[in-house]
């Protein structure tokens, strides 16, 4: 019996040496260590006061009022210490290629403040990249849209938004990184909409955006209960609902070590991507490439985008391309950065 048990314990740990997260620890595995109903009541806090307004939709330009198309890039698991080249390497694609937004699936950084510092930088050289692209200074010393004639207004630097959205993961959590990753992004869950122009009969086209608190491996009672009341609802009436989170839903392989969702949840969140009507659904946390469809909505799981756990070039983003009449195309997008072997 005992050596039954020493056998358990060992089989136990080759599976966490084996898993998917470089830097071990039960608790960066499986689940925070900061309790989600805590992270959910002070999320609910920001997203009432500064988050769930309409000024926080975007709102693609058009001056004729036709539908348009855009895309925005996935990528997950980045896991940033020292070295941003991967996350560097996200925005500069994203850029080139016009995306109008970027979305994150969590374990953004290691928790140490020094990592987040790697981070920050890499977010403003993102947005600084991003602004003088799309940007220009007018007489004012304002900041107007070059796509947009009728901006006479323009913005401060700091009013720009810089269209990176993520969502917190497990790792985002040890070590009492909560402190560190909602000082940087406030809230663990939210919602906004894309208006991409009007239809033949002057409605609005919209798209919608759902972010979830998954880190931990449950929604958590409150989190469950503002879903039910519909607080991340929206509009009645949208045209595609995309929705992100870390933790998945379905594992892309039965043996794969990795934590997910208490069945009753399951059943919970399955029910309610039908009620949202959802059309893709995203998560990571395993660090390995999953695409599956259940009940009409597609299953996306992304690898990890960092370059230590994804060492050599690959694809570990995707692209969605929405066409003006709605019609979606997903796209695998190549990394090629390697980072630079030690002297």
């Amino acid at each position: 019996m005992k050596a039954k048990y020493i056998l358990i314990a060992a089989m136990a740990a080759v599976a966490m040496l084996n898993t998917s997260c470089e830097k071990v620890s039960p608790q960066g595995v499986l689940m925070g260590n900061t309790a989600v109903e805590d992270r959910v009541k002070m999320s609910q806090l920001y997203y009432r006061d500064y988050l769930q307004d309409a000024a926080n939709n975007i709102i693609i330009n058009t001056h004729d009022n036709s539908p348009q198309g855009y895309s925005f890039l996935v990528g997950s698991d980045s896991h940033v210490t020292t070295d941003p080249g991967r996350m560097d390497e996200m925005f500069a694609i994203g850029l080139e290629n016009n995306d109008l937004l970027y979305c994150h699936l969590g374990d953004i950084a290691d928790t140490k403040p020094e990592y987040y510092i790697t981070l920050n930088k890499s977010i403003e050289k993102g947005k600084e990249n991003y602004v003088k692209k799309y940007f220009e200074l007018n007489d004012y010393g304002r900041f107007v849209r070059k796509d947009d004639p009728y901006d006479q207004f323009g913005y401060a630097y700091n009013d720009i938004k810089f269209p990176f959205f993520p969502v917190v993961g497990n790792h985002d959590l040890t070590h009492n990184g909560w402190a560190l990753w909602s000082n940087m992004f406030h809230s663990s869950f939210y919602e906004f909409d894309v208006l991409c122009g009007y239809d033949e009969e002057g409605n609005v086209i919209r798209d919608h955006f759902i972010f979830l608190d998954t880190a931990s491996g449950t929604l958590g009672k409150l989190q469950v209960d503002l879903i039910e009341q519909g607080i991340l609802d929206g509009e009645d009436s949208y045209r595609h609902t995309f929705i992100f989170g870390h933790t998945n839903i379905f594992l892309p392989q039965s043996m794969q070590f990795a934590s997910t969702f208490p069945r009753e949840e399951t059943y919970f969140l399955l029910k309610q991507f039908d009620k949202w009507n959802a059309t893709i659904v995203f998560c990571g946390h395993v660090h390995k490439w999953d695409e599956r469809d259940f009940n009409a909505v597609t299953f996306m799981t992304l690898d990890s985008m960092s370059e230590r756990n994804s060492p050599n070039p690959g694809d570990y983003l995707v692209r969605i391309k929405i066409t003006p009449e709605g019609m979606i195309f997903p796209e695998k997008v190549h990394m090629s950065y390697v980072a630079p072997k030690p002297k």
